[in-house]
């Protein structure tokens, strides 16, 4: 830092606003000969404070930043692409701003105090605006790429403002007062990159969270620059700032006392007026909809993934034909947090335990909590053999595939990713941890989605490992009596093991509903005729989506 001497600073009152270097001869205008804030007098104090202003302001952007990116996640469920496209748009916005604030360094403080109550008002609201148009306009992608540019321009208003004012306190060396500012900003949004997901996400949701980092954006930003640099406006032009800044935590405190209302309000367009349960967990939202005596819909991330009449279909078709192919004493449920797969394994009689490994716990609470679930599920997820872990299905693989945990069947019941499933879920790394848990003669059997373009890359992926592979299908779509289909849809599923698997079904089971023998063998004979004489790739973790 550049030494001066003793006494009050010589250039305490200099504005450096006509963008002038320091020595190039021209006299940098005076500030307006009004009474400074004390603090003004204490230079490095002052200077401390306007760097912690860079600094919560710095948290606040970032935080916005990921609040798009986690509802977007909820709403788009491609969390590469949605992550791609915020980062790329909020950085090019950025660089414009920068620019943008070149015209506003004549007064900076006024300016610095507009640029933040804009950003505290718009990244505040802007959770709740995009979830009202995902609710009731479904235009979401450009309302999210148009927010995310305008926070990005405001964002990149903040650092040649900054960089003014703190030119003001005391005039030092373009490189060390950026070095500092710029250090300012970047700890800050490490921490609030830090805390978005270990205090806010978790304490008070993307809606909530997003207010309540606006309102401190204001006050750090626009009050503290504000009170700092009172004597830069004229008194009416203040009055009308500190009322901006009123009114915008005063908008801010009424979105967030109205919340609970347009969330509410959001869902009956959504999902119907029937709602029975409506829990947003830090993997999804979780919805569970249907009268008390009518067909139940539950709903994640906004997509239908049960209807009661239907969801048979696919759970005895995962099931079913796994559990007839040999020992299934022992059976490990990879996803199931819903409980209907599990209804159906419990009906074998040679089952003694079963282990459901699923990330979210709020599904498996809403499944033994709600009453017409719970029916559903014929309350298997209170059976005595069944033992429930919270965890990524994939981490949970990596740590505990070792030879004292053996599995007769393995079933995987998660979304395929041609029904907007993960692809690490299906992918070759995937099926090579589970194959090593299987005992011998033990058995995987995972859902394929609707659609053929994802059934032989899932299929390759379990070659991969070196297991035997037979596809089938069970006719009727998952959702079509809730959500009408296209005619003859079907849901894929394969079976593998380390010898050619035979398709049949158990005799210490009820008959299943939607499934015969004859119309396993039959799926399986026409989905082989349909099988590319070259296999596709394999999805790997790597590998092109």
């Amino acid at each position: 830092m550049i030494n001066h001497p003793a006494g009050p600073p010589t250039h305490s009152t200099v504005d450096l606003d006509d963008d002038s270097p320091p020595g190039s001869g021209r006299k940098p205008a005076p500030l307006p000969a009004r009474r400074p804030c004390p603090l003004r007098s204490h230079p490095r104090l002052a200077r401390l404070t306007v760097l912690l202003a860079a600094f919560v302001c710095a948290a606040c952007g970032l935080v916005y930043e990921l609040e798009l990116v986690a509802l977007g996640d909820y709403l788009l469920g491609d969390t590469v692409t949605l992550t791609s496209v915020v980062l790329s748009v909020m950085v090019f916005a950025m660089g414009l701003g920068s620019l943008l604030a070149k015209r506003l360094t004549r007064h900076p403080a006024t300016a610095f105090a507009l640029v933040e109550c804009a950003l505290a008002l718009t990244g505040g609201l802007s959770v709740l605006v995009l979830y009202s148009c995902w609710a009731w306009i479904g235009r979401y992608q450009a309302a999210i790429v148009g927010l995310t540019c305008l926070i990005g321009i405001l964002i990149g208003a903040e650092i040649p403002l900054l960089m003014t004012l703190i030119q003001r306190i005391r005039r030092e060396e373009a490189g060390r007062a950026a070095a500092d500012l710029f250090a300012a900003d970047y700890v800050g949004a490490l921490i609030g990159g830090l805390a978005f997901p270990f205090l806010i996400l978790p304490g008070l949701g993307p809606g909530t969270g997003a207010l309540v980092t606006g309102a401190v954006n204001a006050v750090a930003g626009a009050a503290v620059v504000l009170w700092l640099f009172r004597e830069e406006p004229a008194p009416r032009i203040r009055l009308l700032l500190w009322a901006g800044c009123g009114l915008v935590l005063a908008v801010l405190a009424g979105a967030a006392a109205g919340s609970d209302a347009i969330e509410r309000a959001a869902r009956r367009a959504l999902y119907g007026a029937d709602i029975r349960d409506a829990t947003r967990s830090r993997h999804q939202e979780i919805v569970l909809a249907g009268p008390v005596d009518g067909p139940l819909r539950l709903y994640l991330d906004g997509r239908l993934a049960v209807c009661g009449p239907d969801e048979y279909r696919g759970s005895e078709a995962l099931v079913h034909p796994a559990m007839a192919a040999g020992p299934d004493a022992r059976v490990l449920l990879l996803g199931g947090g819903d409980g209907l797969a599990l209804r159906e394994v419990l009906r074998h009689g040679g089952v003694r335990s079963v282990r459901i490994v699923d990330t979210d716990p709020e599904l498996t609470r809403l499944a033994r909590t709600d009453p017409g679930l719970a029916a559903l599920t014929g309350r298997s997820l209170d059976d005595p053999r069944v033992r429930t872990t919270v965890a990524d299905p994939m981490e949970w693989l990596r740590r505990d595939t070792t030879a004292d945990r053996a599995y007769d069947v393995v079933l995987a019941d998660l979304p395929a990713p041609a029904d907007g499933g993960p692809v690490k879920y299906h992918s070759q790394e995937f099926y090579g941890l589970t194959a090593r848990l299987l005992s011998p003669g033990g058995r995987i059997a995972v859902r394929a989605g609707g659609d053929l373009t994802s059934l032989w890359p899932v299929e390759s992926g379990l070659r991969a490992t070196g297991l035997r592979t037979v596809p089938y299908a069970v006719q009727g779509g998952a959702t079509a009596s809730c959500r009408p289909g296209a005619p003859g849809a079907a849901q894929h599923f394969l079976l593998a093991s380390a010898e050619q698997p035979a398709l049949a079904l158990a005799p210490d089971a009820p008959p299943p509903r939607a499934l015969t023998p004859d119309t396993l063998r039959t799926t399986s004979t026409q989905l082989t005729a349909l099988r590319p004489a070259r296999s596709p790739a394999a999805f790997t973790l790597l590998g092109p989506r």
